[in-house]
């Protein structure tokens, strides 16, 4: 009587896979939260009549980026309980937060016009880099995956 591996493996395979709704349930919360604080920052925008000024616009655009974030991660999570492919998921991911980051680029954030040289050109890279990643992601034919 030996000791089977598959069934041994099996009780932290199904711990995994309520961990990963656990988070996948985490995540559908805090974009709930998130929205409800995208409204109340709109809101308190109009109010204040700074609904024009570009850096509060930004602000405005930086949350609604980080709630297609979590929409995405929480695409990833569910696709990997279901036992779908995730990688194009990620990657679409990765692109939001590097758009996000696009965005938000301020050359004061820098403490020289070389450091901000250095930090768009590694932004370029990654746009790049992930563009060419998602284009050959469409190309491949995944069995099972879901189209948008």
């Amino acid at each position: 009587m030996g000791l089977d591996l598959d069934d041994a493996a099996d009780p932290a395979a199904r711990a995994m896979e309520w961990l990963v709704l656990g988070a996948a349930y985490f995540l559908l919360i805090l974009f709930l939260i998130g929205v409800f604080d995208l409204f109340v920052s709109l809101y308190r925008l109009l109010v204040a009549g700074t609904f024009t000024d570009p850096a509060e616009v930004v602000a405005l655009l930086d949350s609604v980026l980080l709630l297609l974030i979590i929409v995405e991660v929480h695409r990833t999570l569910v696709a990997y309980a279901r036992g779908q492919p995730v990688l194009r998921i990620v990657v679409s991911a990765a692109i939001i937060a590097i758009s996000r980051r696009v965005i938000s680029f301020r050359l004061e954030d820098y403490g020289s016009g070389q450091e901000a040289l250095l930090a768009a050109a590694a932004i370029a890279v990654l746009v790049l880099a992930l563009s060419v990643g998602y284009s050959l992601l469409d190309r491949v034919s995944v069995p099972g995956r879901i189209e948008l």
